[in-house]
């Protein structure tokens, strides 16, 4: 997602796979829509999994929000709130919020039919 919360891409995997062999299909799905990024965002799970990668096949720079190390509670990231509070958003979505899917496809399909419904309640609500 951009730093608006608009969705770009969504890949579903399952949990055995990691989190830079997802990344890295996302960014392999969504790569012809973003030759205006610069710069993607990512958790601290990515750390020297990823940037060489997408430097290399997308040409995107990777930076990675990390936690400081002195605080040992919640602390309020910069940039990383944008994602957390869409997937709050989402959330509120019942068929992801109590989700028994089986196939990913299904709950792919979810993710974005609830994204067309924040977005045109944006559209229209004001």
């Amino acid at each position: 997602m951009d730093t608006l919360g608009l969705l770009w891409g969504v890949v579903v995997v399952s949990a055995r796979t990691s989190e830079a062999a997802g990344g890295k299909l996302l960014l392999q799905r969504v790569r012809q829509q973003l030759s205006r990024w610069d710069v993607v965002w990512v958790d601290g799970g990515y750390e020297h999994r990823l940037e060489l990668w997408a430097a290399e096949q997308c040409g995107l720079r990777v930076e990675v929000v990390k936690r400081s190390d002195q605080h040992g509670g919640w602390e309020l990231l910069p940039k990383r709130w944008v994602s957390e509070r869409t997937f709050a958003w989402l959330g509120r979505w019942r068929a992801l919020n109590r989700e028994y899917d089986y196939w990913p496809a299904t709950t792919e399909f979810n993710i974005h039919l609830a994204m067309f419904h924040l977005m045109l309640r944006r559209l229209t609500v004001r």
